[in-house]
């Protein structure tokens, strides 16, 4: 018997029986959907944090108050001691020959009124370098005036969403509007820029940090931004941070986090989540396995008479065992083929609804999970081949009476 006369042969028993070998197949596809969707959304979010962070550029250091420990198997903050103030952040810029750029930031939520209309918006307090160094272009008016940053004066940039809601078609720009119970002047208005690490810089209220803090009472920056020169050594920066820190508070109280390495951090995490939740949904392609030989040793137990009269009419041991390893490896396969078939789709329906999240499955996965649909098709159905490979023709043939 040829290979392609054992394949032949056991479609058409598959055919024969296509309810039983639907529900098998249907356990395989299941599997298999899990697998796909499951490490396309782990690869999808890893390369959504990777492309937020970078966007900040692998030039940039972010000053955090508190110092970061490691217990145990847990980060967490061990507090913080000192504030982060516009003091320090003056004193980094002075004392880092690698600082191009520093923007301390304040942060806090507001309301944002105009005569009848208001709405809750992040209010970033900072300076005019934050925004050549996140890159938010300036659509009308100017960006926030130049000075010391201890002086702030009660003006405004909108984001472009916040002054659309607020001002329609008007131009905001020269207008006074309500954060709070501050009076602030309305000077500029930002391009579009989307969201960015959370935060989306379309729909916010840009203030000087100074009257940031001011405005919410604030003692401690939220953070530090800091741009460094081409080419500068941002370990040795890092080491100066925290000696210009440790001088100033008596402590290294701060934590320095570059953009690399938070990517390389949540990476390594959403990586190993991705493979804990791969094995979980990995168990199911073996459910589906047991599935397939429970409904193979059925179909031995079924087709003993057509066993017996195959090997009657001279079928080896070796043939019959293929034509049974061929049909669980045609449900196994045929499963692995339909279930990546629904996978992709499902993919590109999530695609579709969040196009934001880069959501693909990665080729490893793919690969993986046709291999262990294909080994799963073959381990599981041995036994039910052998199992038809040891039957007694006569035996087989007398079954038929």
């Amino acid at each position: 018997m040829r290979a392609e006369d054992t394949f032949r042969f056991a479609i058409t028993a598959l055919l024969q029986q296509p309810r039983r070998a639907g529900l098998s197949l249907l356990g395989v596809v299941i599997g298999v959907v899990a697998v796909i969707l499951l490490t396309a959304l782990g690869e999808g979010a890893r390369r959504y944090v990777a492309e937020q962070f970078l966007t900040l550029g692998t030039d940039v250091i972010v000053v955090i108050p508190g110092k970061t420990e490691t217990i145990g198997m847990m980060p967490g903050f061990t507090g913080t001691p000192n504030d982060l103030t516009l003091d320090d952040a003056e004193a980094l810029l002075r004392r880092i020959p690698e600082a191009l750029r520093i923007a301390p930031i304040s942060m806090g939520n507001e309301t944002v009124s105009y005569q009848n209309k208001s709405r809750q918006v992040v209010v970033l307090g900072t300076t005019p370098e934050f925004f050549e160094l996140r890159g938010i272009p300036i659509a009308r008016g100017t960006g926030l005036p130049e000075g010391d940053i201890d002086r702030g004066a009660n003006v405004t940039v909108l984001g472009m969403e916040t002054a659309r809601e607020l001002f329609a078609e008007q131009n905001p720009v020269g207008k006074s509007v309500r954060i709070g119970e501050w009076r602030i002047r309305v000077i500029g208005v930002n391009g579009p820029r989307g969201t960015h690490l959370g935060q989306n810089l379309d729909e916010v209220s840009i203030v000087p940090v100074a009257t940031g803090m001011r405005m919410f009472n604030r003692t401690s920056l939220f953070r530090i931004m800091i741009q460094l020169r081409p080419h500068s050594d941002i370990d040795e920066v890092k080491r100066k941070i925290e000696a210009v820190i440790l001088d100033r508070h008596h402590e290294v109280d701060v934590t320095c986090m570059t953009p690399d390495s938070v990517v390389d951090s949540l990476s390594a995490i959403l990586g190993t989540l991705t493979l804990v939740l791969v094995g979980i949904a990995t168990i199911s392609l073996g459910v589906a396995g047991i599935g397939i030989m429970n409904v193979m040793l059925v179909a031995v137990s079924e087709r003993r008479a057509e066993i017996g009269l195959l090997k009657a009419i001279g079928a080896t041991h070796r043939q019959v065992l293929l034509i049974f390893l061929m049909e669980s490896l045609v449900i196994s396969t045929a499963g692995a083929l339909v279930g990546l078939g629904v996978g992709y789709a499902t993919i590109h329906l999530v695609t579709w609804m969040y196009p934001a999240m880069p959501v693909v499955a990665p080729l490893w996965a793919v690969i993986s999970v046709l291999g262990l649909s294909v080994c799963a098709g073959v381990f599981f159905g041995v036994l039910p081949a052998r199992r038809a490979m040891r039957l007694d023709p006569i035996v087989a043939l007398a079954s038929k009476g």
